[in-house]
C-alpha cells in the first residue's frame, strides 16, 4: 500500500520537480514516480499511443502497489492528480517551514533517517500529504478532469442548478473516500503504523473543516429571489497554516513496544486522554501525534544537513536558525525585473532595476 513514508518521499522529489519545470518544456519529458528515485525524468515515447495506453503507462510509472495501481487505472485523471498533489504539498510544506531550522528539505540519507522515526516533522508530512491528495482530487472532480466523479452532490444544495450559473461544488465526499481507500490501513497491533494513519486522517479532517458554502443570487435587477449554492474547499495555503499550527501543538504519545521502529520505551500518555486500540496510549484527538522528540536540526547529523550556511532573516529568525552561532553578512548587487506592464497583445514588458541588498547566512 502507499503509506505515509512513500507519500513523504514524493514530497522530497517534488522540490526537484519545481526546479526542473522551469528548465524543461512540458512536452520534453514525463515526470514519473519510481521506487528508487520518487520523481525521475522519463523520456516520452516516440511511438503513437492511444489515450488508454498512455494512461496505463502513467499509472505503471508511479510504481504503486497492485490495489493502488488498479484504482489509478480506473480513471485517467488519477495519475496526473497524484503528481499535482505531491508538488502542491511539497511547496506548501517548504513555505510553512521557511523560517525554521528544519525547512522541509528531504534529501538522501536524511530523508530515510527522518521517516524511520516518529517526530513531529514526520507527523506533519503524513498530514500535508493526505491533505494535498484529498484537496487535489476534490478540485479535479469539480473541474471535470475525472471520469468517475463530478461536482459535489450534497442533498441540501442545488448543485445542478448552481453548475448552470457557473458554480460547481468541490467533491470532497468522493476524494476523502478515495484517499482513505488508497492509503489503506495497517495492522492495529503496530503503534507506529496507527500513529501514521491517525496523522493521515488529520490531514483529511482539516480539509473537511475548511469547506465553505458559496452562493450566487439570480433575479430581476440583481435581486436575490433565486439563490444557488455550492461547497468549495479553502485555499490549500489555509490548510497548510492550520496543519502548521497542529504541528506546533502536536501531542506526544508512546508505548512500551514499538514494532515499526523496533524500539522499546516507556512514555506516558498525556493526562486525561483516552487510550487507543489494544490499550496503547494513542489518544482520540483531532491533533497531530508523535512518538519521538525532534532533534535540534542545528548540526549536520542523521536527520538534516544542519543550518550552517543557511540563509536567514536578521529580524525574524537568524538567532533561532543559527542556534546561537551567529551569522555572516554579505552585501551584493542584484538586478530584478520591475515596473512591469501588460502590453496588448499579449506580453509583459518590464524594466530591469538594480539594487544593493544584504544577505545573512548562519556561521558554521
Amino acid at each position: 500500500m502507499l503509506d505515509g513514508p512513500l507519500l513523504a518521499r514524493w514530497l522530497a522529489a517534488a522540490f526537484a520537480l519545481t526546479l526542473l519545470l522551469a528548465a524543461l518544456r512540458p512536452s520534453a519529458a514525463y515526470f514519473g514516480l519510481t521506487g528508487s528515485e520518487p520523481l525521475t525524468i522519463l523520456p516520452l515515447t516516440l511511438e503513437p499511443e492511444t489515450a488508454s495506453q498512455a494512461h496505463y503507462k502513467a499509472c505503471d510509472r508511479l510504481k504503486l502497489e497492485r490495489k493502488q495501481r488498479r484504482m489509478c487505472r480506473r480513471d485517467p485523471g488519477v495519475a496526473e492528480t497524484l503528481v499535482e498533489a505531491v508538488s502542491m504539498s511539497a511547496l506548501e510544506c517548504q513555505y510553512q517551514f521557511r523560517f525554521e531550522r528544519w525547512n522541509c528539505t528531504l534529501e538522501g540519507r536524511y530523508r530515510a533517517s527522518l521517516l524511520k522515526r516518529g517526530f513531529k516533522e514526520t507527523a506533519f508530512l503524513y498530514a500535508i500529504s493526505s491533505a494535498g491528495l484529498t484537496h487535489a482530487l476534490a478540485k479535479a472532480c469539480s473541474a471535470g478532469r475525472m471520469e468517475r466523479c463530478t461536482c459535489d452532490e450534497a442533498p441540501d444544495l442545488e448543485n445542478r442548478e448552481a453548475w448552470q450559473w457557473g458554480g460547481c461544488g468541490d467533491n470532497l465526499k468522493y476524494s476523502s473516500k478515495f484517499v482513505k481507500e488508497f492509503l489503506g490501513r495497517r495492522s492495529s497491533k503496530d503503534l507506529r503504523a496507527r500513529v501514521d494513519f491517525h496523522n493521515n486522517l488529520v490531514g483529511v479532517k482539516v480539509i473537511k473543516a475548511g469547506v465553505e458554502t458559496t452562493c450566487k443570487c439570480h433575479g430581476v435587477s440583481g435581486s436575490c429571489t433565486v439563490r444557488t449554492c455550492w461547497r468549495q474547499l479553502a485555499p490549500f495555503h489555509e490548510v497548510g497554516k492550520r496543519l502548521k499550527h497542529k504541528y506546533e501543538t502536536a501531542l506526544k504519545v508512546g508505548s512500551t513496544t514499538n514494532e515499526a521502529a523496533g524500539e522499546a520505551g516507556a512514555i506516558s500518555p498525556p493526562r486525561g486522554r483516552a487510550t487507543g486500540m489494544g490499550g496503547d496510549p494513542l489518544p482520540r484527538t483531532p491533533e497531530l501525534v508523535h512518538l519521538d522528540d525532534s532533534p535540534s536540526f542545528c548540526l549536520a547529523g542523521r536527520f538534516s544537513p544542519g543550518t550552517a550556511g543557511r540563509r536567514c532573516h536578521r529580524e525574524k529568525n537568524c538567532e533561532s536558525i543559527c542556534c546561537g552561532r551567529g551569522h555572516n553578512t554579505q552585501s551584493r548587487v542584484v538586478t530584478r525585473p520591475c515596473q512591469c506592464q501588460v502590453r496588448w497583445c499579449c506580453y509583459v514588458e518590464c524594466r530591469q532595476c538594480t539594487q544593493r541588498e544584504e544577505v545573512y547566512t548562519c556561521k558554521g
